[in-house]
């Protein structure tokens, strides 16, 4: 099958935060993602492929598995012009979008929200280490950037079908947490070292923008400010790194 211009113009729109959100579907690259996304169960609408797919053991895997699904077979130079990548692997599924809402937000859980992100492997990178950690949602506050762009999704290594991603307004998060009585707590340079902190089985951990942190509203409703301590010179840590090791100290203690 041949790739129309309809769908190589998807494609492309798909890259693009306004117009991506409007088609309600998803651009998979790369073997490792879009392995990851079929193990998850992820609805694939089509999978565009070219010969560099057979390239590596791993490659001609995936592409048995892909026999189950409408593929386009291209040449690799014109995956690569399509491509959202430096290099293209061979390999671009697009899925429909996994929805979720505030209902799946429950306790007990463990969750983490993302509060003005902007940078999509931050958000991808933070997303693959809430499912690393067992957490059970990530919610997106309003003025995140969309979890589901090409770049967050390659940084989440194709784990974001694994878990539940809300998009949510503040106000309506704050409120939906009040009720199901889950503490909310805040990563802040100068908060409590979370090595001395006893943080209980249920919790949301928020993580704030790049630049300036977390909004008052978060800050006022938490329940305490966690920090990482640093025996070094640096005064702070990217939010993805931070926001991991937050996350491994609020869950090592579980089985």
């Amino acid at each position: 099958m041949t790739l129309s211009q309809r769908r190589e113009h998807l494609v492309g729109r798909l890259r693009v935060r306004k117009t991506r959100a409007r088609e309600n579907t998803v651009l998979v690259e790369g073997v490792r993602a879009s392995t990851e996304a079929l193990d998850s169960g992820a609805s694939v609408a089509f999978a565009i492929i070219s010969s560099r797919l057979s390239a590596s053991k791993s490659g001609k895997d995936l592409e048995k598995r892909l026999n189950e699904v409408e593929v386009i077979v291209v040449e690799d130079r014109k995956l690569e012009q399509i491509s959202d990548t430096a290099r293209s692997q061979g390999v671009m599924l697009v899925c429909i979008e996994p929805s979720a809402d505030l209902d799946l937000v429950q306790s007990p859980g463990r969750h983490m929200v993302l509060d003005g992100l902007q940078d999509p492997g931050n958000t991808g990178t933070l997303i693959r280490s809430a499912v690393a950690f067992g957490l059970d949602s990530v919610i997106c506050l309003d003025g995140t950037v969309d979890p589901w762009l090409p770049k967050a999704v390659r940084a989440s290594a194709g784990m974001i079908f694994q878990i539940p991603v809300v998009r949510a307004d503040t106000q309506k998060f704050l409120s939906h947490l009040s009720h199901i009585k889950i503490p909310l707590y805040v990563a802040e340079v100068g908060g409590q070292d979370i090595d001395t902190c006893n943080v209980p089985t249920s919790f949301a951990l928020a993580l704030g923008n790049e630049g300036i942190g977390i909004r008052p509203m978060l800050g006022h409703a938490a329940k305490d400010m966690l920090a990482v301590s640093m025996q070094g010179p640096a005064d702070s840590l990217n939010v993805a790194m931070a926001g991991s090791i937050l996350l491994y100290g609020m869950t090592r203690g579980e089985t």
